[in-house]
């Protein structure tokens, strides 16, 4: 069963030392440790979104400066895949800015599953919300992930998103499983969220029956025009702990270090991986905001000796090493520190 939200408040309260410790033994059960999954993310349809998404530069509500442009041409796609292929991706996302996906414009991103495949990538799509009927045609097309976040707390949701109901985003991934696809569904922290709201996203996304396959985790890229504009970022050590109770809350689950990583030191990435992150968006573009370069990122895994999951022949794209300890089951076992403090001053 899933834990409460005490308990999962109970884990952001451990001394930080104890809480990566924790994470970490959850981690190598699982996964090898020093393996990263490489995803590349294309806007595929920018701008122009009705929907009222506050952190969202693609929101025609907002003057970000930011023109709606047109759904891509099948031969970008195609480009942009095989470019991602070169650079050592072996997942490739697809996201468009509007509410949900209409029917005229299905046939075009079939054809972009198809172009995806065709490079030997794992295909994900971000289309907002989808009919059991297109989620189905997807499905056959070769679709492996459909990602759509929570974004925060249920209790929080109001205060970021009011044009669709969290019961709406909900719905969408039910059907998202329904139709046997794995799940893409993360969140965003620095909203101006509380801790317990952070806690609350992670309550909401491990109740999912499975709980997703990839859980992305995004630190607020806050963008000019928009009414977050003006938010402060999110501590660092505080998107660490959010990052290793993600990962053991949903143990067999992909974490990625997705939007807001260019924020970021090496040395803070570094704790993240350590923490349970064993996946990135990797490229220089993240719908409309940066991210760092491949040619970085390489430097980093150099250092700290990570490879990707698809480095060696023989491994299928996001396959990676999986090691099933006696704690392999849905939801986590309860360290030696679980629920206190370790024992010291103050």
């Amino acid at each position: 069963m899933p834990c409460t939200r005490a308990e999962i408040l109970a884990l952001f309260d451990l001394p930080l030392m104890d809480l990566l410790h924790q994470a970490h033994d959850v981690h190598r059960r699982h996964f090898d440790p020093n393996r990263i999954q490489l995803s590349t993310l294309m806007n595929v349809k920018s701008g122009g979104c009705r929907e009222d998404c506050s952190y969202c530069g693609q929101s025609a509500k907002y003057d970000t400066g930011l023109e709606a442009g047109k759904l891509a041409e099948t031969e970008q796609v195609r480009a942009a895949a095989a470019r991602a292929k070169a650079a050592g991706a072996d997942r490739f996302c697809m996201g468009a800015a509007w509410r949900e996906l209409k029917d005229r414009d299905l046939d075009r991103l079939v054809a972009f599953v198809t172009e995806v495949k065709g490079q030997g990538l794992e295909a994900c799509l971000t289309l907002g919300m989808l009919t059991p009927a297109q989620v189905a045609r997807l499905k056959a097309a070769g679709l492996d992930y459909y990602n759509h976040n929570l974004d925060t707390s249920p209790e929080y949701y109001d205060k970021i998103v009011t044009t669709h109901s969290y019961q709406d985003r909900l719905d969408t991934l039910a059907a998202v499983r329904e139709a046997g696809l794995k799940v893409c569904s993360g969140g965003i922290v620095g909203l101006g969220e509380s801790r317990v709201d952070r806690a609350g996203l992670l309550e909401a996304l491990a109740a999912l029956d499975p709980p997703p396959e990839s859980v992305p985790i995004n630190r607020l890229v806050a963008v000019a025009g928009t009414p977050l504009a003006g938010n402060e970022p999110l501590d660092v050590f505080e998107f660490v702990r959010t990052i290793a109770v993600a990962r053991i809350l949903m143990p067999r689950a992909i974490v990625r270090l997705s939007a807001g990583r260019s924020s970021l030191s090496d040395e803070a990435q570094a704790l993240c991986f350590f923490a349970g992150a064993n996946s990135i968006f990797y490229g220089d573009r993240l719908l409309t905001t940066g991210n760092p370069d491949h040619e970085r990122d390489q430097a980093l895994f150099a250092a700290l000796g990570l490879r990707s999951v698809g480095a060696e022949a023989g491994e299928g794209a996001g396959a990676g090493a999986r090691f099933e300890g006696p704690s392999a089951t849905r939801g986590f076992a309860p360290g030696p520190h679980w629920g206190r403090r370790a024992p010291g001053p103050g």
